[in-house]
């Protein structure tokens, strides 16, 4: 074979695999409000922390000061500022890329809101309160955790998604083979099949199921053997 002819039928089998591309499914409109609702809670907490956030790097407060100042009614300093503007950028940036990433991002950043409240609130009035918490801190952090959790899973976590949910995983189908018997005579010829291979096996088989296991031997399919065995007793 010349290498023209073996390109010539590699192209060939190249152009037999590839199928042109179907076409494109619009999304239903429960994914879409349901994209819409994360996408929009991710850009909208992130907006507020980044706002939060410059205003506390803006206002020249001690990184580490365990005694803060107030922005938008909660306590700062610059360790909390820079947090809220890298929570900000990640809520953002993952808005950006899709409502997946952005409800995977608002569930994990939800859970650690709630953790930081429980810690901070320990830490209150302690030398070790370095992100400068007051309790308006700690009741923000809790409602910003468990809001962003609530968008995240919205349409996303259940126990019964509907089918329509862009999240719903369709549930696999049990896919019947296609060699099982179907008629009365196949189900029949199916049990004294299985009768005369074990009766083979156990060694008390009569010549007539000795003859008809070995023809059904040579064949390796389910409907191919069941039809050698109805052969054999149309004839008898």
């Amino acid at each position: 074979m010349t290498s023209l002819s073996h390109l010539g039928s590699t192209a060939l089998r190249i152009s037999v695999v590839r199928r042109p591309a179907g076409p494109v499914t619009p999304p239903s409109p429960a994914a879409v409000r349901i994209f819409a609702v994360q996408r929009l809670g991710a850009v909208v907490v992130g907006l507020f922390l980044l706002a939060f956030g410059l205003l506390g790097a803006a206002g020249g407060v001690g990184f580490l000061s365990t005694h803060g100042q107030r922005y938008l009614g909660l306590s700062s300093n610059g360790l909390l500022s820079a947090l809220s503007i890298v929570v900000a950028a990640v809520l953002l940036g993952a808005a950006l890329l899709g409502p997946r990433p952005a409800s995977t991002v608002m569930i994990v950043l939800g859970v650690l809101f709630l953790v930081s409240a429980l810690v901070n609130m320990a830490l209150l009035r302690s030398t070790f309160n370095v992100l400068a918490f007051r309790m308006s801190n700690v009741v923000f952090s809790e409602v910003v955790g468990l809001l962003l959790l609530v968008l995240g899973a919205y349409g996303r976590i259940s126990g019964n998604l509907p089918p329509e949910s862009p999240y719903a995983h369709p549930r696999a189908l049990a896919v019947e083979p296609p060699d099982l018997p179907a008629t009365p005579e196949e189900i029949a010829a199916e049990a004294a099949m299985r009768e005369a291979e074990i009766a083979v096996v156990q060694h008390y088989a009569t010549e007539e199921q000795h003859r008809r296991v070995q023809a059904m031997s040579l064949i390796h399919t389910r409907d191919g053997r069941r039809r050698v065995w109805m052969e054999f007793e149309a004839r008898s």
